[in-house]
């Protein structure tokens, strides 16, 4: 084992390619530039796992993030993260926050939507719950696109979308990361939020 592995443990390519293997997924190597992501196929969504840096000319800071287009049925949009010093305070300001029914759950997450009994009906889901407290973690929503310099979504499609600091190499986290957006997505369409349709968008 070289100084380098030991020191840092394996390579984010290394796992992640072990990873789009044990979930038949694409694992696709960008190269220097582009940097490797892995894309999974869920009905008819893609799932798509990579990173970016976001750099000010002094410092920079990666994010490890996944990302799933959909075709939205009635605009139902939500955010969920952990709870800490600044969510708290965000509350004695005002902010919005839902309380879903389950106090353990609501005790350790901030969550918004902007439609209260869809949320409930989302995370009424045991398996979602359960998901999203396994991870250490987690900064999760329905957004539209990835902004300007993205790739433009048709209308009526947005994206589940999750991100965190660093870069994830534990291959458990990754498979339990892709587990939640599968749930999610077809618990989207329970509620009649989503359709299984093909969202005709390739993420750049």
């Amino acid at each position: 084992m070289s100084l380098l592995r030991k020191l840092f443990g394996p390579y984010k390519d290394e796992v992640w390619g072990q990873l789009a293997h044990e979930i038949k997924a694409d694992f696709i190597d960008g190269g220097f530039w582009k940097g490797s992501k892995v894309q999974a196929t869920v009905k008819e969504w893609t799932i798509t796992l990579d990173t970016y840096t976001v750099s000010n000319g002094k410092t920079s800071i990666t994010f490890t993030r996944m990302r799933a287009p959909y075709v939205n049925r009635d605009g139902f949009r939500f955010t969920i993260y952990r709870s800490g010093f600044f969510s708290e305070l965000g509350k004695k300001l005002g902010m919005q926050d839902v309380d879903v029914g389950f106090p353990d759950f609501d005790d350790q997450f901030i969550i918004q939507g902007n439609d209260e009994h869809k949320l409930q009906l989302l995370f009424k889901n045991t398996r979602i719950r359960q998901l999203i407290d396994a991870q250490a973690g987690i900064s999760l929503e329905v957004r539209d696109d990835d902004g300007w310099l993205s790739t433009t979504f048709p209308e009526g499609v947005d994206q589940l979308s999750f991100k965190v600091v660093g870069v994830i190499k534990d291959i458990e986290r990754l498979k339990q990361l892709y587990e939640l957006f599968a749930e999610i997505l077809n618990h989207l369409c329970l509620i009649g939020s989503a359709y299984e349709d093909d969202p005709n968008v390739v993420l750049r």
